[in-house]
């Protein structure tokens, strides 16, 4: 069989071009999927990967890039629902968060993942055991925001951090539904990276961030199964 095939999105910039940076250095077809076609295409040229025009909102444009994969390759090795967003601290804030920043973030971080998940589920059964990444967040684990002591205590985005633990419970559910089979899904944490999302505030890089989710992405048949893990790849509590 050929190279392993994987569809990233959210892969033009950041820790998602990291991913598809580091998959690739595997020898992986690492397919750049990316809302923006000039964006994308200038990222996938610079990796010398294939690109594919994917906009996780919208269930046409994932239908289309479902198809062209098909095309392209017959199957599909790997997922990473990497694509994500987030709104600055005060329009985070529960009493601060309007209906239409709750339903913007649920479209990308929730929707968009069950979304792209379906559409690319028939090309992942017909891969011999393929791998499932959702990039979640450690503020998404209700168990981590409570202590105190840690840094997560203040930082109450209900938006975001509601979605990432929706997220989380799809992770859940799709291994349930895919209990037995050969496809394995796991949740990540890639940890507080400098990237576009937080302003470039972070303290740790998109290429570290990448790692867990490229492990998770390669793991062997032994590898764990409906598990959350921190950009460390120590397990995180649900």
């Amino acid at each position: 069989m050929s190279a392993k095939i994987a569809l990233i999105t959210g892969a033009n910039k950041g820790i998602g071009f990291e991913i598809a940076r580091q998959l690739g250095e595997l020898g992986i077809t690492a397919v750049i999927g990316a809302r923006d076609e000039q964006r994308g295409k200038a990222a996938a040229d610079k990796l010398g990967q294939p690109f594919v025009q994917l906009d996780v909102t919208d269930p046409r444009s994932v239908e289309t890039a479902a198809k062209w994969i098909e095309q392209e390759y017959g199957r599909l090795d790997i997922l990473v629902n990497n694509a994500g967003i987030t709104v600055p601290p005060p329009a985070g804030v529960p009493t601060g968060t309007t209906l239409e920043t709750l339903r913007n973030m649920y479209e990308t971080n929730v929707f968009g993942v069950v979304t792209v998940t379906n559409a690319m589920l028939p090309l992942l059964r017909k891969a011999p055991a393929a791998r499932i990444v959702n990039q979640s967040s450690e503020l998404a684990s209700k168990t981590q925001v409570m202590l105190e002591d840690t840094p997560l205590w203040p930082l109450n985005n209900m938006p975001y951090n509601s979605s990432k633990a929706a997220l989380n419970m799809i992770t859940v559910a799709y291994a349930k539904e895919l209990w037995g089979s050969p496809i394995k899904i796991n949740a990540c944490d890639p940890g507080y990276c400098a990237t576009d999302i937080n302003a470039h505030q972070g303290f740790l890089t998109a290429e570290h961030g990448a790692k867990i989710a490229v492990q998770l992405a390669t793991i062997g048949e032994d590898g764990p199964n409906a598990a959350f893990f921190k950009h460390d790849g120590s397990a995180l509590p649900w």
